[in-house]
């Protein structure tokens, strides 16, 4: 196995972190490393936030569903979806009135660029995931921070055409963590040949069966196997709704509108 991929096979989501803060030089390769993701039209549809201060580190606790490893992390950084940065390139260029003279409709941010600036985003993200591995600092990436729009957007000072996608906690590993990495599901039914597969009945059960023992060990929701587990605990749960409530205000900007 090549080193690349024995990074990629060994990284586990960390939450406990060294106390020591994380090095100029590494941040820096990190960062470097995001910026040389791919991205859509070479555009880097996307901007980085890095967070070393605690009383932001310690809001975003709160924020993001109170999860205290946050705030014990020595860097975090926000992965931000971010169209603004060339709605006001094309205002300094007057690309407005270039439409006019030339019979162009002229439009803000629709749905589409969303999604695609999101995708750069997390592209980017992953690229600072693997390279920070690989200098055995740990990361876990934090998806709440989609929730809580409004005070992400007044803590952040975010425009209309920017939206948080993704949140990484950064942090050398601890010496006495173990990296075990979790399995994943069995190829078969994640990846299939030339069109989608629906699983049947069988295919779950075997998908699921090393799963099935979790709800003994922790099953304040009745449930009576993982799907309904999983439904109360992730998809059904609170946070879930508040995630689509901030996405639903979000998009009220992401409408096309004329500007």
């Amino acid at each position: 196995m090549n080193k690349t991929m024995e990074v990629i096979e060994n990284r586990v989501s960390l939450r406990k972190y060294d106390k020591k803060d994380i090095s100029n030089e590494d941040l820096d390769k990190i960062i470097k490393a995001a910026m040389r993701a791919p991205t859509a039209g070479n555009m880097m549809l996307y901007s980085i936030l890095k967070i070393k201060d605690q009383k932001k580190k310690d809001k975003l606790i709160e924020t993001c569903d109170n999860q205290p490893f946050i705030g014990e992390a020595p860097v975090v950084l926000i992965f931000l979806a971010d169209m603004q940065r060339w709605f006001d390139y094309y205002d300094y260029c007057g690309v407005k009135d270039y439409c006019e003279k030339n019979s162009l409709e002229y439009n803000g941010p629709e749905e589409g660029d969303l999604l695609l600036a999101t995708t750069d985003a997390i592209i980017a993200a992953q690229n600072a995931v693997i390279a920070a591995e690989s200098l055995n600092i740990g990361s876990c990436y934090i998806g709440d921070i989609m929730e809580n729009y409004e005070v992400h957007r007044e803590m952040f000072n975010l425009p209309d055409f920017v939206f948080p996608v993704g949140m990484l906690c950064l942090g050398y590993y601890p010496k006495e963590v173990k990296r075990i990495p979790k399995p994943r599901f069995n190829k078969e039914y994640i990846v299939f040949d030339e069109e989608y597969k629906r699983l049947s009945n069988k295919d779950f059960n075997d998908m699921f069966k090393r799963l099935e023992n979790r709800i003994s060990k922790d099953n304040s929701v009745n449930a009576k196997n993982f799907g309904q587990f999983m439904y109360a605990r992730k998809t059904g749960s609170d946070f879930s709704k508040e995630m689509a409530r901030s996405v639903r205000e979000a998009l009220k900007h992401w409408n096309g509108r004329k500007l």
